[in-house]
Protein backbone atom coordinates (compact mmCIF):
# COMPACT_ATOMS: atom_id res chain seq x y z
CA UNK A 1 0.00 0.00 0.00
CA UNK A 2 3.11 2.61 0.95
CA UNK A 3 4.75 1.94 -2.65
CA UNK A 4 1.14 2.53 -4.35
CA UNK A 5 1.12 5.56 -2.47
CA UNK A 6 4.63 6.71 -3.48
CA UNK A 7 4.13 5.94 -6.95
CA UNK A 8 0.60 7.95 -6.96
CA UNK A 9 2.03 10.91 -5.68
CA UNK A 10 4.81 10.47 -8.54
CA UNK A 11 2.87 10.58 -11.04
CA UNK A 12 0.74 13.27 -10.19
CA UNK A 13 3.73 15.34 -9.56
CA UNK A 14 5.31 14.67 -13.25
CA UNK A 15 1.68 15.14 -14.25
CA UNK A 16 2.23 18.96 -12.68
CA UNK A 17 5.21 19.51 -13.95
CA UNK A 18 4.16 18.55 -17.43
CA UNK A 19 1.14 20.08 -17.57
CA UNK A 20 0.88 23.19 -14.99
CA UNK A 21 4.81 24.19 -14.99
CA UNK A 22 5.88 23.66 -18.57
CA UNK A 23 8.28 21.35 -18.70
CA UNK A 24 7.27 19.99 -21.82
CA UNK A 25 7.55 23.42 -23.53
CA UNK A 26 10.96 23.54 -23.93
CA UNK A 27 12.47 23.61 -27.69
CA UNK A 28 15.81 24.63 -27.53
CA UNK A 29 19.02 23.00 -28.56
CA UNK A 30 21.97 22.87 -26.03
CA UNK A 31 21.68 20.62 -22.42
CA UNK A 32 22.81 24.43 -20.99
CA UNK A 33 19.05 25.60 -21.79
CA UNK A 34 17.60 22.17 -21.02
CA UNK A 35 19.36 21.96 -17.62
CA UNK A 36 18.08 25.39 -17.05
CA UNK A 37 14.23 24.58 -18.16
CA UNK A 38 14.30 21.56 -15.88
CA UNK A 39 15.65 23.45 -13.06
CA UNK A 40 13.03 26.36 -13.18
CA UNK A 41 10.29 24.04 -13.72
CA UNK A 42 11.82 21.78 -10.72
CA UNK A 43 11.98 25.06 -8.35
CA UNK A 44 8.60 26.38 -9.86
CA UNK A 45 6.81 22.84 -8.71
CA UNK A 46 8.98 23.12 -5.01
CA UNK A 47 7.43 26.85 -4.49
CA UNK A 48 3.93 25.24 -5.51
CA UNK A 49 3.80 22.36 -3.11
CA UNK A 50 5.27 24.61 -0.14
CA UNK A 51 2.38 26.67 -1.28
CA UNK A 52 -0.10 23.97 -0.92
CA UNK A 53 1.03 22.77 2.53
CA UNK A 54 1.20 26.06 4.82
CA UNK A 55 -1.94 27.21 6.05
CA UNK A 56 -3.77 29.75 5.10
CA UNK A 57 -4.79 32.77 7.15
CA UNK A 58 -8.13 33.05 7.52
CA UNK A 59 -9.21 36.41 5.04
CA UNK A 60 -10.46 39.43 6.97
CA UNK A 61 -13.24 41.10 6.26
Amino acid sequence: MRLAKIHWRIEHDYRELKNGLGLDHFEGRSWLGWHRHVTLAAVAQAICTQLRRTPQAPAQA
